[in-house]
């Protein structure tokens, strides 16, 4: 219940209106409640004290979140430290003509001790840049962290998906009842057909073991899916396929392309009027573009089968997971097509 508050905006904020309340109140909440030093100082020196005070602490607060939001993100975590350090001793010099400043038209002071100021100016600098540093780093550490282990939740029960319906065990039943009539007619399809079906079982069971792997094998893991799909499914159905505009050598999470296929092989054969599935691959510039068309039935005249693989909910799950705004999906239907077009910046 902690974390989840936490994880909510507005208590993020108060939390920190709360922090900086209690931070810069300290000095007014330790004093005496009156001196004789105190007594005899006239109102608008007091008063402008009090002004001196607030208008120091919102620049340490401007700076503090200028540091976090800005500085870090965009020059420390690139590696800029030269700039990072130049940028510092910049807003510390500035910092130390807003302090002069601020002393000589609040304050009303006509001595103004510049090494005192120094000092004081430099020492909660110093604390700023450490403490607003620190949490940024932490924050980011902890959303990576988070990040991590949500992928690795993901990557576990897309596994488990794909070690129970990775490809459909009627595919699976289906191409094996095939090969047992090619051997039985003693066709010369047969030997191929197995090394097919060995090359898309040693993909799904040992080279998907790490976190990504070539497009080249990606490829060659579909088109042996196609060719098994097409020696059990009717001639009459027209399957166009073209992955001659990828570049090969690119690396993608694997896996990732093959539930759209067999979507459209589930959903784009069987009784359909001049059923038709069309499968396109192309990059361009690291960029990604995976496109495949079925013709359907409507929802009320298809048959539902409850071994669908990972689904397309799953899909675009993994997929924010992996690639966040480097990617975009679309699902459309219109005209008794079904059309699903994916485009990830590969990197």
């Amino acid at each position: 219940m902690t974390r989840n508050l936490l994880n909510r905006k507005w208590m993020m904020a108060l939390l920190q209106v709360v922090a900086w309340m209690l931070l810069f109140s300290l000095p007014f909440m330790l004093r005496p409640s009156s001196s004789p030093q105190q007594a005899g100082k006239p109102e608008s020196s007091s008063s402008g004290m009090y002004y001196f005070y607030i208008i120091n602490n919102l620049f340490w607060i401007a700076f503090f979140y200028l540091n976090a939001v800005v500085l870090v993100p965009r020059i420390l975590y690139r590696k800029k430290y030269a700039g990072f350090v130049m940028m510092q001793v910049f807003l510390f010099v500035v910092y130390l003509g807003i302090g002069w400043m601020n002393n000589l038209l609040l304050r009303d002071q006509n001595h103004f001790n510049f090494r005192s100021h120094f000092l004081f100016t430099f020492f909660i600098f110093l604390f700023m840049l450490a403490t607003s540093t620190a949490i940024r780093m932490g924050i980011d550490r902890i959303r990576a962290e988070k990040l991590a282990d949500e992928k690795i939740n993901e990557n576990l029960k897309t596994e488990l998906s794909l070690l129970r319906s990775q490809v459909s065990p009627h595919f699976m039943f289906n191409v094996l009842n095939n090969m047992v009539a090619l051997a039985r007619k003693k066709s010369d399809l047969l030997e191929p057909s197995l090394i097919k079906l060995s090359s898309l079982m040693r993909y799904m069971l040992y080279d998907v073991d790490g976190e990504k792997v070539s497009l080249e094998k990606e490829i060659e893991y579909l088109e042996s899916y196609i060719d098994l799909q097409k020696q059990r499914i009717s001639k009459n159905v027209i399957i166009t396929t073209d992955f001659k505009e990828a570049d090969r050598s690119l690396e993608i999470e694997p896996m990732l392309l093959i539930p759209f296929v067999e979507n459209a092989f589930k959903h784009g054969t069987g009784i359909i009027d001049q059923a038709a599935i069309d499968i396109e691959l192309t990059t361009k510039n690291s960029l990604l573009q995976f496109r495949v068309k079925n013709r359907y039935l409507d929802e009320d005249q298809e048959l539902k089968d409850k071994t669908s693989g990972i689904g397309l909910v799953n899909v675009r799950r993994r997929l924010n997971l992996l690639y966040g705004k480097n990617h975009t999906l679309q699902v459309d239907r219109e005209d008794g097509w079904f059309t699903v077009l994916l485009t990830i910046k590969l990197t």
